[in-house]
């Protein structure tokens, strides 16, 4: 059995998922909250193997939730659901742990074999989305490795440190934090960090 958590504030439309996830033989729902932070606080009882989740939220965001419940509970695997279908979205979505990113346009049936999939270590995505995700990879591959100090500061900022906190714990100055992810910048052919972090460490260059 599969148990799956919804998380969207459209009340119809998480109603309406949850009753698709109980029309299921395999899967049972076991919960459907407007925002993440209700659903944290549930999962300290029951943690989910699967969750839907919207990025538009009152309160905490999809993204600041994805980086939460995968910190607090990192067995559950977290499949983004929304209308948003951009890079920063979605690139911040995966590098934060989400698991799989669909629109909500995706068919029932398509959106059951991607929760399957997911529970079997998949990563289910919408295909214009993983179209987009490829294609960010082919324009600018990278063409030199990263320092052991660039590795090091492009890990914290992987964990969502500050400048000022990664400067203090590698007993460096700011600026010359500043400087190496500049550097990373440039050898990664980036322009953000959320960028810097796919490209490093879910395309296989380090790990």
């Amino acid at each position: 059995m599969i148990n799956v958590a919804i998380i969207e504030d459209d009340e119809q439309l998480r109603e309406n998922l949850i009753l698709l996830i109980n029309s299921e033989s395999e899967f049972t729902c076991v919960g459907g909250y407007p925002d993440c932070e209700k659903a944290i606080q549930s999962f300290s009882k029951k943690t989910p193997d699967v969750v839907l989740m919207d990025i538009e939220l009152p309160g905490m965001s999809g993204i600041e939730g994805v980086n939460v419940i995968k910190h607090k509970y990192p067995q559950a695997e977290i499949i983004m659901l929304t209308i948003h279908e951009d890079n920063e979205s979605v690139f911040d979505s995966l590098s934060n742990g989400a698991s799989g990113y669909l629109v909500k346009n995706t068919e029932p049936l398509d959106l059951i074999n991607c929760i399957k999939e997911v529970f079997m270590g998949g990563a289910p995505m919408s295909m214009n989305i993983a179209r987009m995700i490829i294609d960010s990879f082919h324009k600018h591959p990278p063409e030199e490795a990263l320092t052991h100090r660039e590795s090091e500061v492009l890990h914290k900022l992987r964990k969502g440190k500050s400048y000022k906190a990664i400067a203090n714990e590698l007993f460096i100055s700011k600026s010359t934090v500043k400087f190496h992810i500049k550097n990373i910048y440039r050898k990664l052919h980036v322009l953000n960090k959320t960028q810097a972090i796919i490209k490093h460490f879910h395309h296989g260059l380090n790990e």
